[in-house]
């Protein structure tokens, strides 16, 4: 397998995925604004989006890819299906019961998320609304995982189009009928948001059964009990446990910051969001691709017991991170005003909701490189199924993180921007510390050349931001009486960036050749 055109398929349709969903964020930004609805909403949908990574993309699969990867290599694919019955049957059946839960609790949920809202019953309402999405998503994963270790990365790598599709349509052709019958038209958004999940979860279907590994869920007791005693299921459950604890602490600093926004201006919640969403396309862009394709392949090489491929591919990953966060970040730290005047500048969104949410964009600019890099770094712990230390040290940085949250609200007032701020330099003193611990392990040894390498990164991004300046300063990204026009001004700064710091790296003599591997 190519690991870089596996990684580029991946990144190519999470680009497609993006941008779909920052059309999504516009529409929204545009049709709502920023206000106490729309803080409603995106608290509601924050939570089954929480549990979501929390249980779905986060624990079970650092938990399940792992083992599915080694049980596949070790005992075959007979073996390795009645794992993926076994462990389907338990999650469908825990994930019935978390949904009926999370539904009754809705406003003991909200509460914890978000005392402070100004709407809360509306956060309560779409809440319950959208909660089952959990369900759907979890399944999502479960498949993703599977279809992920045997090579098949488009249908999971697509699949998030379908929700951002599902939410813009919804909003489209509904909100008038709701706001006829006095019904806020943000509802419709939940209503999307269903909707999505359940068409995420349908295309699935015909992937795995392609591949002939369609879990079979039990549903008589009999059935479940048996697959509650499987071994594979214990294993998941016991690696899961670190795993979802180390994911908790992640998610556990997002909902105190979500907290704490509701209890500042209202439209808080919703420019910590705008922001997030856009700080989301690169990570998701290199980090999430790249963690994808790296999991499986490190935990192959574990069982092979190669100890030197298992090195080489984090350091592969970890130099393409460089040299594509490094631009990206630098656009958000100095290019922030224009990417979100161009996103999200239009219609109920207003200057003031603009310039609200440069700084939360500029704070995750600050941590886009240990954002990204913690998704590479991760996995080499994940592969090796070790889930405590990374959670050791997560523990340890969110304690780091909101002792950074009372410098920044109530000591240097920074206000909304400190959240977003603390997050990144949490991230970033998150990645340093997995870096130096996988190095002291012997797991991974640096390959020769970095210095060189980073110093050519940093002079073609130099470049790029010093354009980047002048753009911002030579073209009144303010004016949104030309949306078109605007728009075309952006893609062509954008792509005129992209060619200089591409002429630079060549010029310094940094090929794209070296980037190929194959594993």
């Amino acid at each position: 397998m190519n690991l870089l055109k596996a990684a580029s398929t991946v990144s190519l349709l999470t680009l497609v995925s993006r941008v779909s969903g920052l059309l999504r964020e516009q529409l929204v930004a545009a049709s709502f604004g920023a206000s106490g609805f729309t803080d409603a909403y995106n608290v509601a949908f924050r939570i089954p989006n929480l549990l979501r990574r929390l249980f779905a993309e986060g624990a079970f699969s650092q938990a399940f890819v792992p083992l599915l990867a080694n049980t596949r290599i070790s005992d075959g694919d007979a073996v390795t299906h009645k794992l993926i019955d076994a462990v389907a049957t338990v999650l469908a059946w825990a994930l019935l019961l978390t949904c009926v839960v999370g539904v009754v609790g809705a406003p003991a949920i909200v509460w914890v998320m978000a005392s402070g809202l100004q709407r809360f019953d509306s956060a309560v309402l779409m809440t319950r609304v959208m909660f089952p999405y959990i369900g759907f998503m979890s399944m999502v994963a479960l498949s993703a995982g599977i279809l992920n270790t045997w090579g098949r990365f488009s249908i999971p790598a697509a699949t998030p189009i379908l929700l951002n599709v599902s939410v813009i349509l919804a909003a489209r052709t509904l909100t008038p009928t709701f706001e006829a019958h006095g019904l806020p038209g943000v509802y419709t958004l939940a209503i999307g948001v269903m909707l999505g999940g359940v068409l995420q979860a349908g295309i699935q279907i015909p992937a795995l059964k392609a591949l002939g590994l369609m879990p079979h869920i039990r549903f008589r007791w009999r059935g479940v009990v048996e697959a509650w005693h499987h071994p594979g299921v214990r294993r998941v459950l016991k690696q899961m446990s670190p795993a979802l604890l180390g994911v908790s602490v992640a998610q556990l600093s997002m909902l105190v910051n979500t907290q704490l926004a509701s209890h500042l201006v209202t439209g808080s919640v919703s420019w910590l969001t705008y922001a997030d969403r856009l700080m989301e396309f690169p990570t998701s862009l290199l980090g999430v691709a790249l963690g994808i394709v790296l999991i499986p392949q490190l935990s192959a090489a574990r069982a092979r017991g190669d100890k030197e491929g298992y090195s080489g591919m984090i350091d592969w990953g970890l130099r393409l991170v460089v040299l594509q966060t490094l631009p990206c970040a630098t656009a958000l730290l100095v290019f922030a005003k224009p990417l979100l005047a161009v996103l999200y500048h239009y219609g109920h969104f207003s200057d003031a909701d603009l310039l609200a949410t440069v700084r939360p964009l500029q704070g995750y600019g600050v941590g886009l490189m240990g954002i990204v890099c913690v998704k590479i770094l991760a996995p080499g712990y994940f592969a090796q199924l070790d889930t405590r230390t990374p959670v050791r040290i997560a523990i340890a940085v969110l304690a780091c993180t909101q002792l950074m949250n009372m410098l920044f609200i109530f000591g240097l007032h920074i206000g909304v921007g400190g959240l977003a701020l603390s997050i990144g330099l949490g991230a970033t003193l998150n990645a340093t510390w997995l870096l130096v611990g996988l190095i002291r392990r012997g797991v991974y040894k640096p390959q020769p050349g970095w210095l060189a390498f980073v110093t050519r990164a940093l002079l073609a991004t130099l470049a790029l931001g010093a354009a980047l300046v002048w753009a911002d300063h030579a073209i009144d990204w303010l004016d949104r009486s030309h949306p078109l026009l605007r728009a075309l001004k952006m893609a062509g700064v954008l792509g005129g960036v992209a060619l200089l710091y591409v002429a630079v790296l060549a010029a310094v003599g940094l090929k794209p050749s070296q980037f190929m591997r194959k594993t």
